[in-house]
């Protein structure tokens, strides 16, 4: 896979140990220029120096996806900077370890802002220069709890978020293949990031009992698959899913 003179968009990139960093940094060895953004404009510009050092451009972006001028802002900026954008990897996402009869409206409303509203927001913000140049790859980061109702590390708002994804991408897909976008998800089991930080040792290795692979995912192993829904090798792939889970959930 080739992205030799392609631009990418990854949201939720500027942690240390996270998927999107991970995503970035795949990309950039294939070739890709990378706009890096995440809330945090500290660890966003650790990662853009990561990708320079790799020999390829890289903008650093801070980005709330929940707020549409800060959305705008990036995809303007990063059209100034590289005058089109091919590729845009929806990774921002949060969750909540809560059990629903203890979730205020709050808590269901902010992860349904970040991991759902915001995929939108940013879908459609880079649809209208993807449609110009007749060319777009979207990737969306769901969950394998969006398909199973939860049993991994977050509450039934955080299904209904990433399951909510899965639905806007097969109807999004649907309205922009014929101007040579497409758009996919990657639904992700459990993965070795920080986010599940503060989990003891034990309490960590209980949650590999119903992996049949007895371990979580690598950030690579699923960046590697993102990148495959980017390329060029995926063009007759859209409104698909691809689970990565190690045989936790199987359709």
């Amino acid at each position: 896979m080739s992205f030799e003179g392609r631009v990418a968009i990854v949201t939720g990139a500027g942690s240390l140990r996270g998927i999107g960093r991970g995503i970035a940094l795949c990309l950039a060895k294939k070739g890709a220029d990378i706009v890096v953004a995440d809330v945090n404009l500290d660890g966003a510009k650790a990662v853009a120096e990561e990708i320079r050092s790799l020999g390829r451009k890289a903008l650093a972006i801070q980005l709330d996806v929940t707020d549409v001028v800060s959305v705008d802002a990036m995809v303007e900026l990063t059209l100034k900077e590289f005058k089109k954008v091919d590729i845009l990897i929806n990774n921002a996402g949060i969750t909540q370890p809560i059990k629903t009869i203890d979730m205020l409206v709050e808590d269901f409303e902010r992860i349904i802002d970040v991991n759902l509203k915001g995929t939108f927001i940013c879908s459609k913000a880079v649809l209208k220069p993807m449609i110009e140049k007749k060319y777009g790859r979207i990737v969306n980061m769901s969950s394998v709890s969006a398909k199973r109702g939860g049993g991994v590390y977050g509450g039934s708002h955080y299904s209904a978020s990433k399951a909510g994804v899965l639905g806007f991408a097969k109807a999004l897909a649907r309205e922009v293949v014929e101007y040579g976008i497409t758009v996919n998800s990657v639904a992700p089991g459990l993965v070795d990031t920080d986010i599940r930080v503060g989990l003891s040792a034990e309490a960590e290795r209980a949650t590999w009992e119903n992996i049949p692979m007895k371990r979580p995912a690598t950030v690579n192993e699923i960046a590697e698959t993102v990148a495959f829904l980017a390329s060029d090798e995926a063009s007759y792939i859209t409104g698909e899913e691809i689970d990565i889970n190690g045989g936790s959930h199987m359709d």
